[in-house]
């Protein structure tokens, strides 16, 4: 495959090019877009526009590309995997376990704002579509219902047992989730475009197909591999953000012993997983306990490097390392077990991971958090949070309605 890209001289910003080629899509009986926002590749959008995305295993071979160009990304393949394939129980969700697509072109806005059209193919007649699709007026709309929450009640009482089984030496921390549900009309396309627009997440993505939708508005790294070199960034630690500004909690999140806790020994963990495929010695922490805010919560994140040991795939790296440690435990197959006992239903795409994998750029996922899975008229979204000796049931519960609360607003409040 050839590489080929083209600067474009629009004004259209990637949250409304979505909303453009989702609605031509539409119009011409097109599959959806792909999307990524935020942070991804060194670029602060990678949008695919028609990629049909269907379940399948995670891509496994990448084609070759000839004339490269540093920093661009040029096409890949767009997907998901969800925590389902990694759960001991057997539970599935309603969306597939692992769903891709591949996209042989792409629109990739840099770090600048400028938008480039990138392709592996005859850019030509895919171009032209492109062109049409974000010079046609168009306007997606969506409604969604209040959030159903789960019981406040059962969730205290996992926490508890969870408790329980750190006490007894069973583990040292667990990830305790719960699920929101409600009803939803229109486009996801258009929900998630706001999403970005409002929240401004650091690893957002959406990809869709015939099985449903997926909006995830992540704050959350999970695997960069940019040639030889891999990097996981876990978020652990969690206070309320009252504003813009900084509050008092960001201070008093760094100085608490609990999330502190929490976050070393998810940071070890990751380290662990890493080591496995990694160079020996190659595996460093560069970044420890940064705090960094997110819409509604500030958080603890750190990061986790090395270089991939000779002939390590990307398959081999996610084998060593999925579901993410920062949404499983440590030690992570005695949480997933523990998880599995605890939590009422499936997790679904819910703290698995969704991204690109691109023969030009390389590897990236993000954490499956704030993320909406959508099918069938429903809307659904996992919470939880980390688990350790300290816990207190209560303030987990709290800590899960914190970080619900800009979706539910999200949600409540849809574009006129």
């Amino acid at each position: 495959m050839r590489f080929q890209r083209q600067r474009l001289s629009t004004p259209v910003t990637p949250s409304r090019a979505v909303e453009l080629l989702s609605a031509y899509a539409l119009a011409h009986g097109l599959p959806q877009p792909a999307a990524l926002c935020g942070s991804w590749f060194g670029s602060t959008a990678i949008v695919a526009p028609f990629p049909e995305i269907t379940a399948g295993p995670f891509p496994t071979v990448l084609p070759e590309v000839e004339d490269a160009v540093p920093g661009c990304v040029g096409g890949g393949w767009f997907g998901s995997l969800s925590y389902d394939l990694a759960d001991p129980s057997g539970r599935r969700g309603a969306l597939p376990a692992s769903v891709w697509g591949w996209a042989d072109h792409v629109l990739r806005w840099d770090s600048d704002g400028v938008c480039w059209f990138e392709s592996l193919a005859d850019p030509g007649p895919r171009l032209s579509t492109v062109e049409r699709a974000l010079a046609a007026p168009a306007k997606l709309s969506w409604s969604a219902s209040r959030l159903h929450r789960p019981s406040a009640a059962s969730h205290q009482q996992a926490v508890k047992a969870c408790v329980h089984e750190i006490e007894a030496g069973e583990l040292f921390q667990a990830n305790v989730c719960c699920r929101f549900t409600g009803d939803f009309a229109g486009e996801p396309a258009a929900l998630f475009a706001e999403g970005v627009r409002r929240l401004a997440p650091r690893r957002a993505a959406y990809i869709a197909g015939s099985w449903g939708s997926v909006v995830s508005l992540s704050p959350e790294l999970f695997l960069e591999r940019h040639g030889r070199r891999v990097r996981s960034r876990p978020i652990k630690g969690t206070l309320p953000r009252r504003g813009p500004e900084d509050d008092g909690n960001a201070a008093r999140l760094r100085d608490s012993a609990k999330d502190v806790a929490e976050n070393v020994m998810i940071t070890d963990l990751v380290r662990n997983d890493l080591g496995r495929v990694c160079a020996v010695g190659s595996v460093v922490v560069p970044d420890l306990l940064a705090v960094h805010p997110a819409p509604g919560v500030w958080h603890l994140a750190s990061t986790v490097e090395g270089r991939l040991a000779d002939g390590v795939t990307d398959e081999a790296l996610l084998a060593a390392t999925f579901p993410p440690g920062s949404v499983t435990g440590a030690p992570k197959i005695r949480a997933l077990d523990l998880i599995a006992a605890l939590e009422p239903v499936a997790r679904g795409v819910y703290t698995g991971a969704v991204g690109l994998a691109s023969p030009l750029a390389g590897l990236e996922l993000n954490v499956a958090i704030r993320t909406f899975e959508i099918h069938d008229g429903t809307i659904e979204l996992g919470v939880g949070g980390g688990i350790t000796a300290d816990s207190d049931s209560a303030a987990e519960w709290q800590e899960c309605l914190h970080k619900v609360a800009p979706l539910e607003r999200l949600l409540a409040t849809p574009p006129h």
